[in-house]
C-alpha cells in the first residue's frame, strides 16, 4: 500500500504499481506526492531538468489506459532518467556545455519500455560531464549532493539518480554503468544498483559513448525487488542494438545449492577501511548462519589487470568522440574530463589496444573462475563517502591514495561483461553506509538477482541492516 507521510507518498515500486493498477491510488495523486518531494529537495541538484506539468500529464495518460482495461507492470510509479539517456524531446546534456541545448529527438529502448510498463519519467538526473567522472559534478548544473549530508559527496557518475532514490523523491531511476558508476554511488547512499549483463537491456538511440562495449543501462532503487521490476520491463533484445541479447533460463536451484565465493578484495591489491571489511564479514557471518557456505576465493585476474590499466580505453574514447572540440575551446570542459581528454589524444594505438587485450584476458579469466563458482562476493567501495569538493578521499585504509582508488572494485566486471549489482550491507562512521557487490557469470541475471533478494532478506533479519 501507498502509505503518506505528511502528504507525500511514499512506498516501494512494486507497492505503488500494485495499488495503482488496483485502483487503490491514482498515478495523478502518487505524481503530485512525487512533485512536491522534488520541489522541496532543489538543493539535492539530484533531479536537474523537471517540469511538473509533464510529470502531470504523463500520469493521467496512466490513469485513462488503466481505466481502458490495460494491463502495466510499473502503473504510476515516479521514475528519474539519468542525463544522458535520450528522452524524445527533453533537453539531455550529458552534463556538458556541449550539449547543454540539445533536444533528444527520440526516445531510448529503455525509456520506451519503461513509458510502456506505465512509468513515469519525472526528469533528468543529474551526471558527471559524458559519465565520466567518480563524482557528480559538471559546468551545466553543479554538484549534486548527498541526501544523509550535503557537504558529502553520492560518487559518481550516476550521483543525481543515487541521491533521487536515496533522498526519496522517486522510487526507480535508470542509470548508466561502464565502470561502476551504478553500483558505486547507490552503496554510498544506501541504494540498490544494478549491472546488468552487457547487452541484456538493449542501448541506444543516444550519444556515441566512450565505453566502446562495456556500458549498460543501470536500474537504481531502494530494494532488490524493485530492481527486479524494473529490469523485467528493460531485459530483451531489439534489433535496433545489434548487442543486445537473451539471458540463459532462470537458475531453479535453492540459494543453499549455489556455489558461494567471498573475497574480501577480489584478490587486488587495494586498501579498504576497516569499518567496510568489518562489515562485510559480519555479512558473510550471518549468510552462514542462514545455512549458506560462502567460501574465502579470489579471482585468477590476468597480469596486470587493475581499474588504472583499464582507463586509457577511456580516455581513447574521450579523445575519439570530443578531441576536436575540445581543440577548439578547451574552456567548455570540466578540467576533470578536460584532462582525461588530454591523455587520450596523447595515447598511441598499440596502448589503446592492449587496453582492449587486457578486457578481452580478465573476461576469460573470470568465465574460467566460475567453472567453479556461481556466485562471488566482495565490496563494492573500500570506504564510505566523502566531501564533494574532491574527486576522492585522501586515506583508504590508513595509506595514502590516489583520487581514483575509492573506484577500485568495480570496472574488471564491466569489462568482463557479467552481471553485478550493489547492495547495502553496513554503516561505517557517521552512518554512512557501503555496499556488498555481488556478481554472477554472464547471462546469468534471474540467478544473481534471487541470490540478491536472499542476502538482503538475511541482512534484514539480523538487523545489519533495514
Amino acid at each position: 500500500m501507498v502509505a503518506s507521510r505528511n502528504g507525500i507518498a511514499t512506498g516501494t515500486a512494486v507497492d505503488i504499481a500494485a495499488d495503482v493498477q488496483a485502483g487503490r491510488a491514482s498515478a495523478a495523486e502518487v505524481a503530485a506526492s512525487a512533485i512536491a518531494r522534488i520541489e522541496a529537495a532543489a538543493d539535492l541538484v539530484a533531479i536537474v531538468d523537471f517540469n511538473p506539468e509533464e510529470g502531470r500529464a504523463a500520469a493521467r495518460a496512466v490513469d485513462a489506459r488503466l481505466a481502458a482495461g490495460e494491463r502495466l507492470p510499473l502503473a504510476g510509479v515516479p521514475l528519474a532518467i539519468k542525463d544522458n539517456i535520450w528522452v524524445g524531446g527533453r533537453r539531455v546534456t550529458q552534463g556538458s556545455l556541449l550539449t547543454a541545448d540539445f533536444i533528444a529527438p527520440a526516445d531510448a529502448i529503455t525509456v520506451e519500455r519503461l513509458k510502456r510498463a506505465g512509468a513515469v519519467i519525472m526528469g533528468m538526473a543529474n551526471t558527471s560531464e559524458f559519465a565520466c567522472k567518480g563524482l557528480t559534478t559538471n559546468k551545466v548544473y553543479g554538484t549534486t549532493r548527498h541526501p544523509m549530508d550535503p557537504t558529502l559527496t553520492p560518487g559518481g557518475s550516476s550521483g543525481g539518480p543515487s541521491s533521487a532514490v536515496a533522498g526519496g523523491l522517486v522510487p526507480l531511476a535508470l542509470g548508466t554503468d561502464a565502470g561502476g558508476s551504478s553500483r558505486r554511488p547507490p552503496a554510498h547512499v544506501g541504494a540498490v544498483g544494478f549491472k546488468p549483463s552487457y547487452g541484456a537491456i538493449p542501448r541506444g538511440p543516444g550519444f556515441p559513448s566512450p565505453f566502446a562495449g562495456i556500458s549498460c543501462p543501470a536500474p537504481i532503487a531502494m530494494t532488490v525487488a524493485d530492481v527486479a521490476l524494473m529490469f523485467s520491463v528493460l531485459r530483451g533484445p531489439d534489433a535496433r542494438d545489434p548487442d543486445s541479447l537473451l539471458l540463459a533460463l532462470p537458475d531453479d536451484r535453492p540459494p543453499e545449492a549455489l556455489r558461494l565465493a567471498f573475497s574480501p578484495t577480489f584478490g587486488l591489491d587495494a586498501p579498504v577501511d576497516a569499518e567496510v571489511t568489518e562489515g562485510l564479514e559480519r555479512a558473510m557471518a550471518a549468510l552462514t548462519r542462514h545455512d549458506l557456505a560462502v567460501t574465502r576465493r579470489d579471482p585468477p585476474w590476468p597480469e596486470g589487470a587493475s581499474e588504472t590499466a583499464l582507463m586509457p580505453a577511456q580516455h581513447a574514447g574521450l579523445a575519439a568522440i570530443h578531441g576536436e572540440a575540445f581543440r577548439r575551446d578547451p574552456d567548455l570542459f570540466d578540467p576533470d574530463i578536460a584532462a582525461q581528454i588530454e591523455r587520450g589524444l596523447a595515447l598511441d594505438g598499440a596502448t589503446v589496444a592492449r587496453t582492449l587485450i587486457l578486457g578481452q584476458e580478465i573476461t576469460r579469466a573470470l568465465g574460467r573462475f566460475f567453472m567453479e563458482t556461481d556466485i562471488l562476493m566482495g565490496p563494492t567501495v573500500p570506504c564510505v563517502a566523502w566531501p564533494n569538493d574532491r574527486l576522492g578521499p585522501e586515506r583508504i585504509g590508513g595509506q595514502d591514495v590516489a583520487p581514483r582508488a575509492h573506484a577500485v572494485f568495480t570496472p574488471l566486471f564491466n569489462h568482463a561483461r557479467v552481471p553485478a549489482i550493489s547492495i547495502p550491507v553496513g554503516r561505517g562512521r557517521d552512518g554512512l553506509p557501503f555496499g556488498l557487490q555481488i556478481i554472477a557469470t554472464r547471462g546469468h541475471d534471474d540467478r544473481l538477482l534471487s541470490f540478491a533478494a536472499r542476502v538482503e532478506a538475511i541482512l534484514a533479519t539480523e538487523g545489519l541492516w533495514p
